[in-house]
């Protein structure tokens, strides 16, 4: 029985480049035996009420065919439901993808969605803002409220507050250049006027770390901003959230230890400490959070793992 593939479409991904591989991609999808529909919504709001009810009419997959923003959109779309999620990475990072094991070329990532081949795999459930000051809801993973600026949203790669947030407020400013090199000039012109804030960190309710911190990441999966590894042990299959504080430090040495996060080194630097927890909540004062590349709104954000609220195609 041919399955019935519903392709999510980012037009703007790579800057609109990736429409180019948008009709050899469904060909192959096609050849392979699939019926495919495309959507496509005219912002972020539409591309996902249109996903939700896609998903309500029970496709055999919802395919996210972009980077790790539309796989987040998808993943609202999708989790804790019986509908799959597909990924062809066709974006500028693309580290969900990389992170769940999907292939980075497109067209083996869609022979990989061909064989339908699922595996169960985390999220985590942020809570930002105001919402974030009590416990977590008991809503349904992926039925409240969600989009950009909401209270409780979905995260499937990484999430993080302070330098790193702010450096992709910056690097999602930038038309030029794209990729990796894009966030690496974002981190130089951030660096010029950062300083250390003072973060407060709650592990599983129970230990708490205060201390002045760069940056604060919690990974389900291990990278963002193109590859750079933040949370190099994280897994997302085994019900717990890697939370990486890299401390206060100066200019120079963030400078030289910096590059050692495209290899997941930096972890073994003395002012950073790696923890991994179910629940963890994070307070600082004024600072934004992002998760999977899109900005969440300010803290104090609280996070919960949802151990296998994903089916995913890998």
């Amino acid at each position: 029985m041919s399955p019935r593939l519903a392709l999510l479409v980012n037009p703007a991904a790579r800057g609109g480049r990736a429409l180019r591989l948008l009709e050899p991609v469904v060909r192959r999808l096609r050849m392979g035996g699939a019926e495919v529909s495309v959507i496509a919504g005219a912002d972020a709001a539409d591309a996902l009420e249109r996903a939700c009810a896609c998903v309500a009419e029970r496709p055999d997959a919802l395919v996210a065919f972009g980077g790790d923003g539309l796989v987040h959109l998808a993943v609202q779309a999708v989790a804790g439901t019986d509908v799959p999620l597909g990924i062809i990475p066709a974006g500028t990072g693309n580290d969900i993808a990389t992170g769940l094991g999907v292939p980075a070329d497109p067209m083996a990532a869609a022979r990989t969605v061909l064989r339908m081949r699922t595996r169960p795999v985390d999220a985590a459930r942020a809570v930002t803002g105001p919402a974030g000051k009590g416990p977590i809801g008991e809503a349904p993973a992926g039925k409240g409220p969600v989009g950009k600026g909401a209270a409780e949203e979905l995260v499937a790669g990484v999430l993080c507050c302070g330098f790193d947030a702010r450096v992709n407020e910056r690097a999602n400013r930038l038309t030029w250049p794209s990729g990796r090199a894009r966030y690496v000039r974002a981190v130089l012109a951030e660096l010029r006027a950062f300083r250390p804030v003072p973060f407060r960190v709650t592990l599983d309710g129970e230990e708490v770390v205060e201390r002045d911190a760069v940056l604060v990441a919690v990974g389900n999966t291990h990278s963002y901003g193109g590859g750079m590894r933040v949370c190099p042990g994280a897994r997302p299959d085994d019900g717990l959230l890697d939370v990486v504080v890299v401390g206060a430090v100066g200019v120079g040495e963030f400078l030289r230890v910096f590059p050692g996060v495209y290899r997941g080194t930096h972890v073994g630097h003395p002012s950073v400490t790696v923890r991994r927890a179910r629940h963890v909540r994070l307070e600082a004062p004024d600072v934004p959070a992002y998760a999977d590349g899109e900005r969440l709104g300010t803290g104090p954000v609280t996070c919960e793992a949802l151990p296998g609220v994903l089916q995913v195609i890998a």
